[in-house]
């Protein structure tokens, strides 16, 4: 496999591990409260692991006027309203566990891969986005499911045209950044180290989410994205 497949499968694992679970909360040997995965078991015989209704999510809005009753709609909306994509390539559905799975968005048949994340929540037949991957855009601060305050660290590796990586902070109420900066990186598919700091204003709810994502040398149009949810101390 191509290192920066392996690179982007490897990402796609830890945003998916979120910090978030369903089942019996408990605590741990360090006081710390944990929660335990709940999965169930399906006429068939098959097995499904469940996210909690309150797993952290990027997209539709939480205040339910958007729901997608198919995961690749729910990943191209995403694409397009949340993230800014221009008439993206939207690829099938791939199946994870019964409740979840991937889709494949691409600027363009030959462009680069960003991998959306899907879920359905528990007591939910609609479809859910939890984040977004692409191996261009390796954030390592924020963790999906971080909580963040002003001013907002970004840390972490990337490549993208003359070395930027654009970034929006959303909250989860609001469509409107609450910030927009930039970070810089590597360029012409060499990775290189980012680090910055932007300030942003008070947010209106508890959780929010990052955007990162690089443009095409070509027309500025998104490129590839990276998306995390993050919640605000």
């Amino acid at each position: 496999m191509h290192p920066r497949r392996v690179l982007q499968s490897a990402l796609v694992l830890s945003l998916l591990a979120l910090p978030v679970a369903c089942g019996d909360d408990g605590d741990s040997a360090d006081g710390t409260t944990t929660s335990t995965s709940s999965t169930t078991t399906a006429d068939d015989g098959s097995s499904s692991t469940e996210a909690p209704s309150d797993q952290l999510v990027v997209w539709p809005p939480a205040d339910g006027s958007v729901t997608y009753d198919d995961p690749v709609e729910a990943a191209t909306g995403f694409a397009i309203e949340l993230v800014g994509f221009t008439d993206p390539v939207v690829g099938e559905f791939r199946q994870g566990d019964n409740r979840s799975g991937e889709v494949e968005v691409r600027p363009r048949a030959d462009g680069p891969v960003t991998t959306v994340m899907v879920r359905q929540l528990s007591g939910d037949d609609t479809w859910s986005v939890l984040a977004a991957a692409t191996a261009a855009i390796v954030p390592t601060q924020p963790e999906a499911g971080a909580t963040v305050t002003s001013p907002l660290e970004l840390r972490g590796t990337s490549t993208g045209f003359e070395g930027t990586v654009q970034v929006s902070l959303l909250d989860g109420t609001d469509p409107e950044p609450l910030v927009e900066g930039f970070v810089t990186g590597g360029s012409m598919g060499e990775m290189g180290s980012f680090e910055n700091s932007v300030e942003f204003s008070e947010p209106t709810s508890a959780t929010g989410t990052v955007v990162m994502y690089s443009v095409s040398m070509e027309d500025g149009s998104v490129w590839e994205a990276t998306v995390l949810p993050v919640r605000f101390g």
